[in-house]
């Protein structure tokens, strides 16, 4: 008889139970549900999914969420693949040193051939590991800042839902929380065949995040800095966005020549000054956006952009999608979202 892969769920105090359930009952039933829904007939599972820790006793998740692992990590055989389920930490609080134990295993395990794949902030475990180093990799957009500051010899694309680019050296990362969807897609599809993929999609309704993580992600770098001058403008350019000329004002304001604030203010912030409020200026549109019902070049000029053409191209670039699709996408969460009655 053949042996089923063998895919470890790594979890922690710090993990979501969403992410850790849903990955256990959807890799679970592969095989198995999809049979009995369209033919009344279980078929067998084909995976053998394990939740383990680093010590295998039972824990409390986020939400005060009770799991009893299978296992410890070192409890069990080589795995086919690990996936490090999310592992919640602030966007201010780097995890170094926080799990030395499981960064070691996952580098043996690396070593020893397994897939190994993170969602979510799962990604920053594998960074404390080595194991990104050198690769292209993603996480939740609000890592992003945390990476490029503290985690330069990896290239983090915040806007990637699912990145295969290091599949080569056995290393898969998915994007935010939800993302663990397209992860599972991914895993069935390599280990039980594309078939099976597909129709456990449908059995749970999975349709991917083919816009990736741009259309939600929002600026989060901090507003405040060391640099006195520029923080001083980045404060005054956070309730003067729409003015004209920004830059230059923003440079008269720090009495600095034109090159040295351009140096400090990239120095402080990591965005050049017209990146800077560019970004503002679309997050300030996104708002809009979301709820109102202004013209796409009403909000454009809210903003500050005179002209429509530019407002479109800035916005899309940032966001990944036009001004109108983004409107479309998020106005049909807000009617979702509407209480009962309202008008």
């Amino acid at each position: 008889m053949q042996k089923k892969p063998l895919i470890m769920l790594l979890a922690a105090p710090e993990t979501s139970a969403s992410v850790l359930y849903g990955l256990y009952d959807v890799l679970l039933s592969v095989g198995a549900v999809y049979l009995d829904m369209v033919a009344g007939t279980p078929g067998k599972e084909l995976l053998d999914v394990r939740i383990v820790s680093a010590d295998g006793r039972p824990f409390r998740c986020i939400g005060n969420i009770p799991v009893e692992p299978h296992a410890a990590i070192d409890d069990l055989v080589e795995p086919d693949a690990v996936i490090v389920c999310d592992m919640y930490t602030s966007i201010y609080d780097v995890p170094k040193g926080r799990y030395p134990r499981e960064a070691g295993w996952l580098r043996q395990m690396h070593g020893d051939g397994a897939l190994i794949t993170s969602v979510c902030s799962g990604s920053l475990l594998l960074a404390e590991a080595g194991l990104l180093n050198g690769h292209e990799a993603t996480a939740h957009w609000a890592y992003r800042d945390m990476f490029q500051r503290h985690y330069p010899e990896i290239s983090l694309h915040s806007e990637s839902v699912l990145c295969l680019a290091a599949e080569g050296d056995h290393i898969v990362t998915a994007g935010g929380v939800s993302a663990w969807h397209d992860l599972a897609v991914y895993l069935i599809a390599r280990f039980c065949g594309y078939r099976h993929a597909i129709e456990t999609a449908k059995v749970f309704l999975i349709s991917g995040h083919s816009e990736g993580q741009s259309p939600y992600s929002v600026m989060t770098r901090p507003m405040e800095s060391a640099d006195g001058s520029i923080s001083d403008c980045q404060a005054w350019i956070a309730d003067n966005y729409a003015t004209t000329k920004p830059v230059e004002k923003m440079v008269e304001r720090s009495g600095l020549n034109t090159r040295t604030f351009s140096r400090r203010f990239r120095a402080a912030t990591g965005f050049s000054p017209i990146e800077f409020v560019q970004a503002i200026r679309v997050e300030e549109a996104k708002q809009i956006l979301e709820t109102d019902a202004l013209s796409i070049e009403e909000v454009g000029a809210a903003v500050g952009y005179e002209d429509p053409a530019s407002f479109r191209r800035v916005f899309k670039r940032n966001v990944g999608q036009s001004p109108a699709a983004y409107r479309k996408k998020f106005q049909r969460i807000s009617q979702i979202a509407r209480p009962i009655g309202a008008q």
